[in-house]
């Protein structure tokens, strides 16, 4: 799976690596989590990061909730799975990162590790993407008829994502039995505008060749903390 990653690399250099731009510059992220706002870029538009809330919740969702068992996609049951399904057809994106974390059990602790490029780059994992609008029910009540009806103002609108997972390459399977679907810098505009099928055939693990994994402080393992010192070797 990929429950945290690290985005870290200068707004300038994300900006020039995916050829977009940003409302406002993010900081630095050594421990970004589930649940937060995070930068990704999606298909309808590819050209401008915004802010998405880490944890999918599919539309039809009766409560917001639902998104913290979300944080991870199966590319192998995309097109099954109801939570999915709509998303992978028509709802895209790249979610931009410079390593992952992964946890080891070792005797009765786990230990945690960074998984990056040797060279620290910035890469972009396979994600989905939802807008969620809660429901504010109206029911008429008295002698003139009842009924209800569903609307919303779109102020309480959340828009988030999902990072799709598959087998992991030679690096990650000695920490995880899954990994996230890294992109090849030219398949990126495949998985934001290609077709199903076209989509499903990126699906597999990047190479392990130029990745590289490393023990990193206990202190990860909590999302409040958040330092440069997270992403040092143990």
């Amino acid at each position: 799976m990929c429950g945290r990653y690290t985005l870290f690399t200068p707004a300038e250099e994300l900006a020039s690596r995916f050829d977009a731009t940003f409302e406002e510059p993010p900081e630095p992220r050594y421990n970004c989590a589930p649940g937060q706002s995070l930068p990704v870029l999606t298909n309808d538009d590819p050209d401008r990061f915004r802010r998405f809330k880490w944890g999918l919740v599919p539309s039809w969702a009766d409560d917001e909730g639902v998104g913290n068992d979300l944080i991870n996609a199966r590319a192998e049951t995309l097109a099954e799975k109801p939570s999915f399904e709509a998303a992978y057809e028509r709802r895209r994106c790249l979610v931009p990162a410079d390593g992952f974390y992964e946890w080891v059990e070792e005797g009765d602790a786990k230990q945690p590790y960074r998984v990056a490029f040797a060279d620290d780059r910035p890469f972009a994992m396979a994600g989905l993407w939802e807008r969620w609008e809660p429901s504010h029910t109206q029911t008429g009540l008295g002698d003139f008829g009842g009924g209800s009806s569903a609307e919303s103002d779109g102020d309480d609108a959340v828009e988030s994502f999902t990072i799709v997972t598959t087998e992991p390459n030679d690096v990650v399977a000695d920490l995880h039995h899954r990994m996230a679907v890294v992109l090849d810098p030219d398949e990126e505009a495949t998985w934001l505008h290609g077709d199903v099928e076209e989509a499903a055939e990126l699906l597999d693990p990047s190479p392990g060749d130029e990745w590289e994994a490393y023990p990193v402080s206990t202190r990860v393992n909590s999302p409040a903390n958040d330092a440069p010192a997270l992403i040092e070797p143990v």
